[in-house]
């Protein structure tokens, strides 16, 4: 048995996943957390991270580290999405994630990963547990700095894929900076996401997919309150489908709100209160184009995504060295 970890770094979270790859190459999940870094903070605006930004990124990773050791972790891939590839200042970052993944495993360190292995990475973990008679699959990454739209087929063949510069916290500090956000600019993010969405439409044969499923933050939130749940619960929302006309109804709700009352709800992250309207806004714009392009009325929700396709690459080639 190899125990492995994997960590995402995005625009405004860091996650971890740490797996037990075994000798006949199932996979058991041992760890998964996250923290709100908002390591994009300002990115979009300045083209740098923030020195506060990177101070949080790091306490946290240094975190994970820990937890790695503690958990006996011999091999870690770290990869880093949106607002690294924005980052002109991205040297000192990678600097200080080599210092302590290298604790783990040596020249171990954050990858800056393009927008279609981002896209591949999420796709096998999204579908990972869904039936293949659903295919084919639009797999939909909603992120804080870019939204991967991916369609593929059950046996992981993809049909097209296109990273689009539009995530919540890039609609939020860019279009919708006011608490809360005035019908102006609500507009103006919508204007931006349907210019983002008619891309998608060029590029990513979306009339061909039967099956949309939406993965990350802004995604899963959703699931979680329109469930009514009292607490943040994974197994309750991984696989639960949401339908596009309850769904309008809810992100215009939250798009008006402001962020205090956001976060009085218990399944909305902290970190999240603020930039979900504008996930909100992405959502509605989504919901738009699959109207134009598909048949589908309704979203699956996956809380499997990129970290569980690095895992999954983890252990191939851990089989692999193994034979």
């Amino acid at each position: 048995m190899t125990r492995v970890a994997a960590v995402d770094c995005g625009t405004n979270s860091i996650r971890l996943l740490i797996s037990d790859i075994h000798e006949d190459g199932k996979i058991k999940d041992i760890v998964r957390t996250m923290e709100i870094v908002r390591l994009g903070q300002g990115v979009d605006a300045h083209g740098e991270f923030a020195p506060e930004a990177l101070e949080r990124t790091r306490a946290a990773l240094a975190g994970y580290v820990q937890q790695m050791k503690f958990e006996q972790v011999t091999r870690v891939r770290m990869v880093a999405t949106s607002a690294t590839r924005d980052a002109s200042n991205q040297r000192e970052f990678f600097d200080m994630t080599a210092e302590l993944l290298g604790q783990i495993q040596p020249g171990a360190r954050a990858e800056v990963i393009s927008g279609e292995e981002e896209a591949m990475l999420s796709f096998s973990g999204a579908v990972s547990d869904l039936p293949a008679d659903r295919a084919p699959f639009c797999v939909i990454d909603l992120g804080g700095g870019s939204t991967e739209f991916i369609v593929g087929e059950a046996d992981g063949s993809i049909l097209g894929m296109h990273s689009a510069q539009m995530g919540c916290v890039r609609i939020t500090e860019r279009m919708m900076p006011s608490d809360p956000p005035s019908e102006t600019e609500i507009e103006i993010a919508e204007d931006f996401v349907e210019e983002r969405m008619q891309e998608v439409e060029r590029i990513v044969p979306v009339d061909k997919a039967v099956t949309f499923v939406g993965c990350a933050g802004t995604f899963t939130t959703l699931s979680a309150i329109a469930q009514g749940l009292e607490r943040y619960d994974a197994d309750s929302i991984h696989g639960s489908e949401l339908r596009f006309d309850g769904l309008r109804v809810l992100t215009r709700s939250l798009m008006l709100e402001p962020a205090e009352m956001r976060a009085l709800n218990p399944v909305i992250h902290p970190g999240r209160a603020d930039v979900i309207g504008g996930g909100a806004v992405a959502v509605e714009g989504i919901i738009n184009m699959i109207e134009r392009n598909s048949e589908a009325r309704s979203f699956f929700i996956s809380e499997k995504d990129i970290l569980d396709g690095i895992i999954a690459g983890l252990a191939e080639d851990v089989q692999a060295e193994a034979e």
